[in-house]
């Protein structure tokens, strides 16, 4: 009785290791099948998913606002340089400066102008006064002189040698102090009159 009980236990694992290999073998070949029906629909994926070709006719051109719109986002963004100033004012302060700074010369000059001319008018009034008293000096000497010496006696007379003295010396003083307001008022004004300007009435 033992013996057929393991004979029947051999038969049965014979059967099972008999049909192992079966079982195997049709795992393997489904597991092969769902693999090819995934790759099949992966390639399906990318089959169905055409390539994009940029073309002139692809591209849609930039509309107006669209530009403004991408100049304004870059005069906002941090860091960027602001454009060039368009304002038509701009243009018209280089000539209203220029214009300023040639009025101002313009002033300046016409300032230097009659300081100038002041002061010429003042040296000639200096001049002709000291004219004046050196043309009075000249008069009051050939006075003197013609008297001193038309006497007989002028010899016995020293007091009046002297006076002739001392008004000599003064007309020559007067001359000194007359040659150097000549000169500067030559080097000021070459070609001016050396006479003042008449006072109007």
């Amino acid at each position: 009785m033992k013996w057929e009980k393991v004979c029947v236990s051999t038969i049965l694992l014979a059967a099972c290791l008999a049909g192992m290999p079966g079982a195997w073998a049709q795992g393997a070949q489904e597991q092969s099948v769902a693999e090819a029906a995934r790759k099949a629909k992966e390639q399906k994926k990318t089959a169905a998913k055409p390539t994009t070709v940029i073309t002139n006719d692809t591209l849609k051109p930039a509309t107006p606002a669209t530009v403004q719109n991408a100049v304004a986002a870059t005069e906002s963004m941090p860091g960027t340089n602001a454009p060039a100033s368009t304002d038509a004012t701009a243009p018209a302060s280089a000539p209203a400066e220029t214009a300023a700074t040639a009025e101002t010369a313009n002033k300046t000059s016409e300032a230097e102008a009659a300081k100038k001319k002041a002061e010429i008018e003042a040296l000639k009034l200096q001049v002709a006064d000291k004219a004046k008293e050196v043309d009075l000096q000249q008069r009051e000497l050939a006075l003197a002189n013609e008297s001193y010496y038309s006497r007989p006696d002028f010899s016995k007379d020293p007091d009046g040698k002297a006076k002739l003295d001392t008004m000599q010396s003064d007309l020559a003083q007067k001359k000194a102090e007359l040659a150097p307001l000549k000169a500067k008022l030559k080097a000021l004004a070459p070609d001016a009159d050396q006479k003042p300007a008449a006072p109007q009435q």
